[in-house]
């Protein structure tokens, strides 16, 4: 039987796995200094429930209920990044919350106050890792925990 096939040692990964990818999205905007655009920073809300998630599935592994919970949170994950993914390529236009495009200010304060928020837009990759943004990352790795939590779903019984 695989190892990873075991419930309780997936819950494990699942947690580590998240911490990583928080801990490592948090050192490229603030060590780095590459600023994360809204959708980026929807992408990590996922991984923060799963953090949660995979604690709790740890302790109560034989309960399907959490796995299944884990695979909606990386489906929305896969979501989210693809969406992020087909904006950085151009197959989706940008939504107006990632640009200052679509700002209808009026007076003086806001548009400073705007000038200082600057939003970094969805569509500019200013990061990339393995020659893939952080985007396209995501999207594979979120494809690739629901595809494994799918068949430890159907093969692991305890």
């Amino acid at each position: 039987m695989n190892i990873f096939l075991n419930k309780k040692k997936f819950y494990l990964f699942i947690l580590f796995y998240s911490l990583f990818a928080i801990f490592f999205a948090l050192y490229v905007e603030y060590v780095l200094g590459y600023k994360a655009c809204k959708l980026c920073l929807y992408q990590r809300i996922p991984y923060i429930i799963a953090i949660f998630i995979s604690f709790i599935g740890y302790n109560y592994f034989k309960n399907d209920k959490i796995l299944i919970l884990i695979i909606i949170i990386f489906l929305i994950s896969f979501f989210i990044s693809g969406y992020h993914y087909g904006i950085e390529n151009n197959i989706f236009k940008e939504f107006s919350g990632c640009t200052t495009k679509s700002l209808d200010i009026v007076n003086k304060s806001e548009i400073l106050k705007s000038l200082n928020n600057n939003l970094t837009s969805c569509k500019d990759v200013n990061f990339k890792f393995l020659g893939m943004s952080l985007a396209g990352i995501n999207l594979l790795l979120s494809l690739f925990v629901v595809v494994y939590s799918i068949r430890i779903l159907v093969y692991e019984k305890n």
